[in-house]
């Protein structure tokens, strides 16, 4: 029912993004943390999700996790996964019920995987993008690449939703995104990330992490970060693409 992406970036954040005919699946397939990732779908088992991540964040490698999971699963055979530990090593399942075409790759430094697909090149393409975009941020990586494998034929049932997820070394997310019900929901992310420029990436620098609690407590910098955002996006002539609504 889905195809998914799991990379992580050349300055250690974490990226999970999931495209697929069934709803909200950016809520159900992605289980991210700040050093290990776990796509779980298919006949999606959230166990393989949570356990995964948490045995992995204790240390234990994606392989042995994995293996583990499917063979304690008598469902193991509808599943898919794949997963990143935090050694940045990938392991993934596809079912041998899983309903074709279905299958998963490795590549460096990030795992596609997918089913209900319209064929191998789905996720191949997905990979190439991936690699081929190294010059783009992150997020916008992580979205062409999906983007690549969607013109491929994506998921062969259509469209409906897609999630991303990126950590930065945090429990919590840096930035998540979904689209649960759209049309194009890739294309939405889009959006939804062009948006995140005006304002929510320049306030995301002081909230708190870990190692500084408090963040920064003040606005100092963040106002003026937005402010010059803005005066950038008009500058070139562009419009904003927020759908958000001023009461005056």
């Amino acid at each position: 029912m889905t195809y998914s992406l799991i990379a992580k970036d050349t300055d250690g954040s974490i990226g999970l993004i999931v495209a697929s005919k069934f709803f909200a699946c950016g809520a159900v397939v992605p289980f991210v943390s700040g050093s290990v990732a776990v796509a779980s779908q298919a006949f999606c088992n959230p166990v393989w999700g949570t356990e995964g991540r948490a045995r992995m964040m204790a240390g234990e490698n994606a392989e042995a996790v994995l293996a583990d999971l499917v063979s304690r699963d008598e469902g193991q055979a509808i599943r898919q996964a794949h997963m990143m530990d935090a050694d940045g090593k990938f392991a993934a399942h596809t079912g041998a019920d899983c309903v074709d075409w279905a299958g998963h790759l490795i590549g460096d430094g990030h795992s596609v995987a997918g089913n209900m697909l319209a064929g191998p090149e789905v996720i191949h393409a997905t990979s190439r993008a991936y690699l081929a975009n190294a010059d783009l941020p992150f997020a916008e990586r992580l979205i062409a690449a999906m983007l690549a494998g969607e013109r491929e034929g994506g998921d062969r049932r259509g469209r409906q939703a897609a999630g991303l997820v990126i950590h930065r070394g945090e429990a919590h997310p840096w930035l998540d995104l979904r689209a649960d019900d759209h049309a194009d929901p890739l294309a939405e992310l889009s959006r939804l990330w062009d948006v995140a420029q005006e304002r929510y990436v320049h306030f995301a620098k002081g909230m708190p992490t870990s190692e500084r609690f408090s963040g920064y407590p003040t606005r100092d910098g963040i106002d003026a970060d937005i402010a010059a955002a803005e005066a950038k996006r008009k500058a070139e002539g562009r419009e904003s693409r927020s759908f958000a609504v001023e009461i005056e």
